[in-house]
């Protein structure tokens, strides 16, 4: 058996050799070639699992070890006999780390001291917009939820229309999926009507993935919008972003917002766990005891001190051509305890 693992996924190197010949590739070598005779596929985002790296090769098990699963085919996967497994909420914590953190941030730089007074939007609230929404919460920030699917699903009135957010948020921030079609597609969520149409919001986040936001759009209305700054971690077209949006985004990084120590080895424990019930194998699967739901009676000052995002702002700022070695040379964090 052969395996072909994503050389910057973490704590798995010497795990899975005694059951298969193990391969560690950069995400740029992991092509159609490298892959027709491997039995498992373990990716990250970067790798797009499709018919051209698939067709005529031998796999049968795609581990990701990310939430989303928007880099791979799932309908050419089912059809073709392909297993797949993604780490869902692996790094919530850390996203919302860096979600709060940045809002922090801001506050700072606006003289705002009473989240009385402030209204947060959460668009999205599965794994990460939860953790967000139960923070802000505690923190004392009034807090409007979306999410359609979720709305359907349990009936909750909590669960407000777009356009309320929109109307009332001084602060939006995603947490979605990206999904390109269907009743609730995410694609450019936040479009050039969205975001000429905001009445109150002043900062606009997007840690959830690049299309949701209309980058371009962005860019035309932060002047003439309510909307005056952003923090942007998921762009359109990485790594090659919009440099105009780089130079007015207040927080501005390369990808990174779940890229906390606890969060990576998460995601390895998590296909190593999915790897293990596949083909009854044991392994030694990596273990974090930091809480998956994140963690309880935090204060805004503990998130600030926990993690900067403008120290990573810089960095991106000063090298915008360096986003991907940015990004794969990053110092994994600790989560907020």
């Amino acid at each position: 058996m052969r395996i072909v693992v994503e050389k910057n996924i973490p704590y798995i190197e010497g795990i899975l050799e005694k059951y298969a010949d193990v391969e560690y590739l950069p995400y740029q070598d992991i092509t159609a070639d490298a892959v027709k005779d491997a039995d498992i596929l373990l990716v990250r985002t970067r790798n797009i699992c499709d018919a051209k790296l698939l067709d005529g090769s031998r796999c049968r098990f795609i581990g990701t070890a990310t939430i989303g699963t928007d880099h791979i085919d799932m309908d050419y996967c089912q059809a073709h006999g392909i297993t797949v497994k993604n780490a869902p909420g692996c790094n919530a914590p850390a996203v919302a780390q860096y979600v709060m953190s940045s809002i922090g941030h801001w506050l700072k730089k606006e003289y705002i001291f009473n989240t009385a007074g402030i209204t947060l939007g959460v668009v999205g609230v599965g794994h990460v917009g939860s953790i967000v929404a139960r923070w802000a919460r505690e923190l004392g920030f009034k807090v409007l939820l979306n999410d359609p699917p979720l709305r359907r699903a349990t009936g909750s009135a909590e669960l407000l229309p777009l356009s309320k957010l929109m109307n009332d948020a001084d602060i939006i921030t995603f947490h979605t999926p990206l999904t390109a079609q269907g009743l609730d597609a995410t694609y450019h969520l936040a479009s050039r009507p969205f975001i000429n149409g905001l009445q109150n919001c002043r900062l606009l986040i997007n840690s959830a993935r690049g299309p949701v936001v209309d980058n371009a759009a962005l860019v035309e209305f932060m002047d003439s919008s309510s909307l005056k700054d952003v923090v942007i971690d998921c762009w359109e077209n990485e790594p090659e972003i919009n440099g105009e949006l780089l130079k007015k985004a207040f927080v501005a990084t390369p990808h990174i917002a779940g890229y906390s120590a606890e969060g990576k080895k998460r995601a390895t424990a998590m296909i190593l766990e999915a790897l293990a019930e596949h083909f009854g194998w044991e392994l030694e699967i990596p273990v974090t005891e930091a809480p998956l739901n994140g963690a309880e009676n935090v204060t805004l000052d503990r998130i600030m001190e926990s993690y900067n995002p403008l120290e990573d702002t810089q960095a991106l700022k000063l090298a915008p051509d360096s986003f991907e070695a940015l990004r794969n040379t990053y110092h994994l964090r600790p989560e907020v305890k």
